[in-house]
């Protein structure tokens, strides 16, 4: 017959200070994980109807003194005002890079192709495609971080298979100025180019809708299928808030400021009014939302959640 051990204070309590030297053990063995960063997967995708959109992480970076971009014709109190209400740091904001490629179940089209062809690439891969498979590359304008993946530094095309469209007023605009980029990018593959026109239809289910300002023929698009509708803003709108909450705030890289102003205005319009979902090449990963009237003519940003999940 066995007989358990007695249990008198003195053991109670040298069990109970073994308690806590046990738990910091285990917490510092959980500890021995590493830092991982921030981080966030390359790539969404949603529905349109039967289509599928699948945005892109390219890229992203921080860039500092975000008033030297936005905001250039209002007084550092009212933009650091402004940054302090939606809680957001004046002294750096993140840029995402954000191509967009749209499946109809016909072709495989991108738009935009990133600062450069191995982030797009990447992203593409991880989405579930390959570079070989795009059909179709649109081009919203002509910046760098648009144009900068048509090709790799040897000047090998990155879409072997595609063809590439692109409006006939953003070519124009900036053939024969000697813009580096355009030059090492574009122009080898000139011949290969489609130009269209405000209302013209790249692909199925696909228009395109002037949107000058930003650039002399900067272009955004509609995507339809079954009676859901996104639009592919490119750079309409650089920044969630400090141009798309304000959009007579004047950006560093609209070549025509003014234009760019209306343009915003309308295009915020439409999409408050018609609850137009739209991804935005600059606005915060993963680039899917909606703009909401505040009732007295300005706007605010909505992220997306599921509604074109469903």
């Amino acid at each position: 017959m066995s007989t358990s051990p007695k249990l008198n204070r003195r053991t109670a309590l040298m069990g109970a200070a073994a308690l806590p030297l046990a738990a910091a053990t285990a917490t510092q063995t959980r500890a021995a994980a590493p830092m991982l960063g921030v981080s966030q997967a390359p790539y969404r995708r949603v529905k349109v109807g039967t289509f599928e959109v699948t945005t892109l992480l390219a890229g992203t970076r921080a860039v500092e003194a975000p008033q030297t971009i936005f905001g250039l014709n209002v007084d550092a109190d009212t933009f650091n005002s402004v940054s302090a209400e939606a809680g957001l740091s004046t002294d750096a904001a993140q840029f995402f890079f954000t191509p967009t490629l749209v499946n109809n179940g016909t072709e495989l089209v991108l738009f935009d192709t990133g600062l450069s062809g191995a982030g797009t690439v990447a992203a593409i891969e991880a989405a579930g495609y390959t570079a070989d498979q795009v059909d179709k590359v649109i081009i919203t304008h002509m910046h760098g971080d648009h144009i900068g993946g048509l090709s790799g530094d040897d000047g090998t095309p990155t879409f072997a298979n595609a063809s590439y469209v692109t409006g006939s007023a953003e070519f124009g605009a900036w053939s024969g100025t000697g813009n580096e980029n355009f030059d090492a990018k574009v122009a080898p593959l000139a011949e290969q180019f489609t130009m269209l026109d405000d209302g013209g239809s790249p692909a199925s289910g696909i228009t395109a809708m002037a949107a000058f300002g930003h650039t002399p023929g900067h272009m955004v698009y509609m995507v339809e299928d079954g009676g859901t509708q996104l639009i592919i803003g490119a750079d309409f709108a650089n920044h969630y808030v400090w141009s798309l909450a304000h959009p007579d705030w004047e950006v560093r890289f609209d070549m025509d400021k003014e234009a760019a102003a209306a343009t915003r205005k309308r295009l915020l319009d439409m999409m408050a009014t018609d609850r137009t979902a739209f991804i935005g090449y600059h606005m915060p990963w993963p680039g899917i939302g909606y703009v909401v009237g505040n009732g007295e003519g300005g706007y605010r940003y909505e992220a997306h959640s599921y509604q074109l999940m469903l």
